[in-house]
């Protein structure tokens, strides 16, 4: 009988550590993959000139301006829900007018903005304890209630940014400027 415990004790043992070293190595993947995303992002913002972030292909769809403040308005709400994170940092992004504010559509205030919900991201999912990711979490969107696990908030979060990037590509190269290459891996 003591054998038999002891053999259990180690299986439990093993199979905690096992699952302490995978929370360790997707934190520590999650957290470079959205660093190297910032930089990524980074790279497209200096790309368009200044004079060109209320460029839009037609009317019917936001200038580039509003498509990243609306990314960065994402970044930091789907990262905050998934991780259950909370500052007074994400109170701005609350605003439902946040990407039409015309104050906010300069260069500097969507550079500020980006560069703002990426840290927000990436301090979120610092300080979660990855031990959650299998939680369930709800919330109402646009569309509609949505309820996923934390881990699956984080890859929409992180999906969502690179969409909206990925359109920007097609804006920047509308007014003649080759966009940033692909950066799927740290240079």
């Amino acid at each position: 009988m003591k054998l038999f415990l002891s053999l259990l004790l180690s299986i439990y043992y093993f199979s905690m550590s096992a699952q302490d070293s995978l929370s360790i190595t997707l934190k520590r993947q999650m957290l470079a993959d959205w660093q190297r995303a910032k930089a990524y992002t980074q790279e497209y913002l200096n790309a368009m000139p200044a004079d060109k972030y209320n460029f839009r292909p037609v009317d019917s769809v936001r200038s580039f301006a509003e498509q990243m403040l609306h990314f960065a308005q994402s970044n930091a709400g789907l990262v905050a829900i998934g991780t259950g994170y909370r500052s007074t940092a994400l109170l701005v992004f609350n605003n439902p007018n946040f990407t039409k504010s015309l104050a906010l559509q300069n260069k500097d205030s969507v550079v500020y903005y980006i560069n703002t919900s990426y840290d927000i991201a990436i301090e979120a999912i610092k300080s979660m304890d990855f031990s959650r990711l299998n939680e369930s979490v709800s919330w109402v969107l646009p569309g509609g209630k949505r309820t996923a696990p934390r881990l699956a908030w984080l890859m929409k979060a992180f999906e969502h940014q690179t969409h909206h990037r990925g359109q920007c590509t097609v804006y920047l190269r509308l007014v003649g400027i080759q966009p940033p290459p692909e950066k799927l891996w740290d240079q």
